[in-house]
């Protein structure tokens, strides 16, 4: 499916929109009052690729440290709001650079124009976020229930000249997320978060989102997207990323090709994999292109796969064939694999 390009809007340092690259967001999951604990998880958030934290704003305690909270990350950082107009009007003086708000239970439409007004004039960004289950009135099925109801607040913030919206339609099922979105992306051109939301632990949720997010990418539809499980967040932007380069919609990183093991297998590959997973991470390496990483246990499909790689490990009984660019380079044991590998990539990237 193909559709305008979205409009362009500015999240802190960040764009999105217009056509760029889809950038990965994620949400903190701690007291947000606590500026230590909030900080240190954003800043985790960051190592691990995300581009733009949202953090839960449930009072004024939470409300009084996000300008603390601002002033220690890199990050764009945004506020969530449920209910009270008053919390997104004074994180707004804080001087967060987006909100995300659902008009439908901030109150009165008088109170959702003061929420516009105080986001026009500080000149940032709202996202228009409804959940399925936020959705009272049924007129139809809900995926359209929820197109229409965007519908209806984007034409009030226009009427108020406001037009710098993100639009997010989620719910927990997978097949009414693709359709509300498919939906909403023949109406609108404003930018688009996905999500699946409230995906459930890292197993089911991962394939939700993987189905989900997946399917609306490949259709071209998509700005932003967040991983929505019951896990450590930093979970989340992994998957996230996983579920970009499966869809070709990430250029840039490590791309790991590895078998699920069997009784050919006579290495502990598992091991393998999840070390040079946790060792990569350490290493604040530049690409400007996927670098694909084959790590194979056996000689069936081994060499093959590790022949197709930028670099690539074909396994056998207590060895392996280290590959690169195609050839043969030498025989390394077991142990030596994750170092091996590390120091062919940061080759790789210092000539890209």
């Amino acid at each position: 499916m193909s559709r305008p390009d979205p409009v362009q809007i500015k999240i802190g340092n960040v764009k999105i929109g217009g056509g760029l690259p889809v950038i990965v967001q994620s949400m903190t999951k701690t007291d947000t009052s606590d500026i230590r604990a909030t900080v240190n998880q954003i800043k985790q958030l960051e190592r691990a690729g995300c581009k733009i934290v949202r953090v839960a704003v449930p009072d004024m305690n939470a409300v009084k440290v996000l300008k603390k909270i601002k002033k220690r990350i890199t990050i764009p950082l945004v506020a969530d709001i449920h209910f009270d107009y008053k919390l997104a009007i004074e994180s707004i003086k804080q001087g967060v650079d987006k909100i995300r708000i659902n008009p439908g239970n901030i109150g009165s439409r008088n109170k959702v124009k003061e929420v516009v007004l105080a986001a026009k004039d500080a000149k940032i960004p709202i996202r228009i976020g409804l959940n399925s289950g936020s959705i009272k009135k049924m007129r139809g099925n809900v995926q359209e229930v929820m197109v229409e109801t965007a519908i209806d607040y984007i034409k009030m913030f226009e009427d108020w000249g406001f037009f710098d919206m993100v639009l997010s339609l989620k719910s927990s099922d997978v097949f009414t997320t693709i359709e509300a979105y498919r939906m909403l992306a023949k109406k609108v051109n404003y930018p688009l978060h996905l999500g699946i939301t409230e995906s459930g632990p890292p197993g089911a949720g991962t394939v939700k989102s993987a189905i989900g997010i997946g399917i609306l990418l490949m259709e071209n539809i998509g700005d932003t997207i967040r991983v929505s499980l019951t896990a450590d967040p930093v979970e989340e932007v992994k998957t996230a990323y996983q579920i970009l380069q499966a869809t070709g919609k990430k250029v840039r990183g490590i791309d790991i090709i590895s078998c699920p093991t069997c009784a050919r297998c006579k290495i502990n590959l598992v091991k393998i994999v999840e070390d040079f997973e946790n060792e990569i991470s350490k290493h604040h390496l530049v690409f400007n292109r996927s670098i694909k990483v084959s790590i194979m246990g056996c000689e069936v499909n081994g060499p093959g796969e590790a022949r197709h790689a930028d670099i690539g490990i074909a396994g056998g009984r207590n060895t392996g064939l280290l590959f690169k660019h195609g050839k043969v380079i030498k025989k390394i044991k077991p142990e030596n694999w994750v170092k091996e590998l590390i120091s062919g990539i940061k080759d790789i990237s210092g000539k890209l």
